[in-house]
């Protein structure tokens, strides 16, 4: 499949202000579904772009017509099962970028519990993270800025506690 383009301008400027249904391309609902020819194969993928992102958020094969040479045409039913598994497929992918940018270990300082948490900054050029700490009433302890590649665990974020909140090496 080589055709993974957005909406071209014309289309992205048409559906603001009004929904397509055509055959092979469908804007509604913040989603574009296109049909687009498999170069892999002699077969039809659909590709799902939510409005405003360039590049697809989901790529699938697509049903042949009766004719086994052209593609089914899009229609309502198909349109709204395309933009559930699509928007499925973005939430899981955001709840997996979250859990990877975001970790939280609670432990004991022999007082309290202590919420620890590690928030990495994806920057392209400097990325980092920030080591908070948070009572059980969630005011802030501490925060130090450490690399992105600093390890939370359960043994890290109590050495933190223990030395005083002082930036780990």
């Amino acid at each position: 499949m080589t055709d993974h383009s957005a909406a071209s301008p014309e289309e992205s400027a048409a559906g603001a202000d009004q929904n397509i249904q055509e055959p092979r391309l469908w804007q509604d609902d913040g989603w574009t579904a296109r049909i687009i020819k498999n170069d892999d194969d002699d077969g039809w993928a659909v590709a799902m772009i939510k409005d405003g992102e360039p590049e697809p958020a989901l790529i699938g094969p697509w049903t042949m017509g009766r004719d086994k040479k052209n593609p089914k045409p899009l229609d309502p039913s198909a349109f709204i099962t395309l933009v559930k598994t699509a928007s499925e497929f973005v939430r899981r992918h955001e709840q997996q970028l979250h859990a990877m940018l975001h970790k939280t270990v609670v432990v004991s300082d022999g007082t309290a519990d202590i919420s620890v948490t590690l928030d990495i900054v994806p920057d392209d050029d400097f990325p980092y993270a920030l080591l908070s700490a948070h009572d059980q009433d969630r005011e802030q302890l501490a925060q130090v800025r450490v690399a992105a590649s600093f390890k939370l665990s359960p043994a890290s974020a109590s050495a933190w506690v223990d030395g005083g909140f002082r930036k780990p090496n």
